[in-house]
């Protein structure tokens, strides 16, 4: 459709705003929006594209009142706000982040200064994103000062068409957030480490003991879990969901990992029999797929988990394309390979949406520039606002993997966050390992966020672990940053089945399907009650149902040459606020008083 209503003009012209035309040189006076200093690492120069390469490129407008957009997130998800669990419809979030018209005028007028189609460009999300199709290489290092190149990463061998650094009109700095893609050069990362085959325990060990009737977690939960480990440990054994017809849990999939039907009924058969005629449905977004002849490890396990916790709930699994490589030719000279904003874009769009989604896709928050970081996290926020928890792995390198050198140029060894764990708008999932005690697994991502400040709902939480460890690891992270993880679960010794084997996982992959199922079936209860759903957890996790978490008191997250933070009572930067306790948690939501 045509991006700009004769409304919006009318309204830029009566607001008394002069709009530079097309011909000034005003859009010829460019500020630098985000460079690299190096190349990224493990990326390398492939070639110039051929000369007839196009590009979709998707524009971030600011919201005409950004401000307005958080404060009604974090009182619509305040328990102890007059408007809690009062979540928006699409339509009322679309007008709460569109853009100033003056906004629209003036971008207009900076795509007609190069010659853009105005038919080519469309928008979404009331105007707060702009999608240009299919625009000529040429067209576009000119729009934005760039040099968009092919490059190759060493390990996956992917290609992409990025560019090392971009720029903005300086009458647009208060207006554009962000343009992708441009310097985002990664992919997100599955989290689930290689799967490793195991040999098959004995089957008495694996035929778990009632727990109904012995009252604690089955001894074999020690050496492997399954889901009834994990829904006796965490207290859901015993719940029956009832709002099958509203009620759902959602599962996000990227770098064409597949889940496989056959696998998934196999994995019922052997581990949730009374769930063996369980399924999953498939979303399929941007070109994902959904090939059974080639199934998922990461897809699998997600899968599996999400399903024996909640069922007989349904579960939606999200296949989002985009994936590598890309390798321009004749037919095929548009690069687009951002998943994250693929499926953001297709889930806002819709006008219902699962009220609990689990990813498990994460990447070195330092390989992300922090427009394309802070655009991304601001879409997590109108999920948010429509009503849905969005549960995110931490990581599986404790508080960094590798060298942990900064890539600004300054090589300084610093502690690694994770993105988008380190977004406050969603609620980051730790790890844990054994039973009796739940201690900390040293996987688990956990830390402080170099481009989020701490909001406001962790501030007393984390403060006092900060006066805990006083000057411990300073210099090494910011202490003023979006502290994550924010609960935890299990993340060790998980059994799926993969190709038809049994074979063992670890990671924070496996916690947060976990973590999100327990969240699913507490949104069960919500809505069998005709309640709103939850929505977006943290300012509830951080007061109210803090005393519905197990807190973990041992364990540490090595990484970077150190021991890592350790875990103490209270919130910590390994295992967070704790492991989710289902029926403590459940009588703290009765008490509870919505909007």
């Amino acid at each position: 459709m045509y991006w700009l209503s004769v409304l919006s003009i009318l309204t830029a012209v009566s607001s008394g705003l002069a709009i530079p035309s097309a011909s000034e040189s005003i859009w010829d006076d460019l500020r630098v929006k985000h460079s690299w200093v190096t190349l990224p690492k493990k990326w390398n120069w492939l070639s110039y594209p051929p000369a007839n390469t196009t590009i979709d490129l998707r524009i971030a407008l600011k919201p005409r009142n950004e401000d307005a957009l958080v404060d009604e997130l974090y009182q619509i998800s305040d328990p102890n706000h007059p408007k809690y669990g009062a979540h928006l419809s699409k339509e009322e979030v679309t007008k709460l982040v569109a853009p100033h018209p003056y906004t629209l005028e003036l971008v207009k007028s900076w795509l007609h200064y190069h010659g853009v189609n105005p038919a080519a460009v469309s928008t979404t999300h009331g105007g707060s994103w702009l999608t240009i199709l299919k625009i000529p290489l040429d067209q576009a290092n000119a729009l934005l000062g760039a040099s968009y190149q092919l490059y190759r990463n060493e390990e996956t061998n992917e290609i992409v068409l990025r560019t090392i650094g971009y720029s903005l009109p300086t009458a647009l700095s208060e207006h554009v957030q962000t343009v992708a893609p441009t310097t985002y050069f990664g992919s997100p990362r599955a989290l689930q480490q290689t799967p490793q085959l195991h040999l098959t325990l004995p089957e008495s060990d694996l035929e778990l003991q009632d727990p109904l009737a012995s009252g604690s977690t089955p001894a074999s939960c020690s050496k492997a879990i399954t889901p009834t480990c994990l829904r006796t440990l965490y207290n859901t054994l015993a719940y029956v969901p009832s709002a099958m017809a509203s009620n759902q849990l959602g599962i996000t999939g990227y770098l064409d990992q597949f889940a496989n039907y056959k696998d998934f009924t196999e994995f019922m058969l052997r581990f949730r029999p009374d769930a063996v005629h369980a399924n999953f449905t498939v979303e399929q977004i941007n070109g994902g797929g959904n090939n059974q002849s080639n199934p998922g490890s990461e897809a699998n396990l997600d899968v599996q988990y999400g399903g024996a916790i909640t069922f007989p709930t349904k579960n939606i699994y999200y296949s989002t394309g985009g994936s590598p490589p890309f390798i321009p030719d004749s037919n095929t000279t548009s690069n687009t390979n951002e998943p994250y904003l693929d499926w953001l874009n297709f889930i806002l769009d819709q006008e219902t949406i699962p009220q609990t989604i689990s990813t498990s896709y994460g990447d070195d928050e330092q390989t992300v520039p922090p427009d394309y970081a802070r655009s991304v996290c601001g879409l997590f926020a109108l999920v948010g606002l429509r009503g849905v928890s969005l549960l995110f792995a931490s990581g599986d390198f404790g508080v960094g993997g590798g060298s942990c050198l900064t890539n600004d140029g300054t090589n300084r060894t610093e502690f690694i966050p994770s993105f988008p764990a380190s977004c406050p708008f969603v609620t980051t999932v730790g790890g844990t390992t054994g039973v009796d005690p739940e201690i900390a697994a040293d996987l688990s991502g956990g830390g402080f966020s170099n481009y989020f400040p701490r909001p406001q709902y962790q501030e007393s939480a984390v403060l006092s672990y900060l006066a805990h460890i006083g000057d411990q690891y300073a210099g090494l992270f910011n202490p003023y940053g979006r502290a994550y993880p924010d609960i935890s679960a299990q993340a060790l010794n998980f059994r799926i089945v993969f190709n038809g084997l049994v074979v063992g996982v670890k990671g924070t992959s496996c916690s947060t399907p976990t973590a999100a199922g327990i969240i699913s079936l507490l949104n069960d209860v919500r809505i069998s009650q005709c309640e709103p759903p939850l929505g977006f957890l943290n300012p509830l996790l951080y007061s109210s149902a803090s005393e519905g978490i197990n807190a973990i008191t041992s364990g540490s997250n090595p990484g970077c040459g150190t021991p890592g933070f350790s875990a103490v009572a209270g919130w910590n930067p390994v295992t967070g606020l704790g492991t989710p306790d289902f029926l403590r948690l459940k009588g703290i939501l009765a008490r509870l008083r919505y909007g």
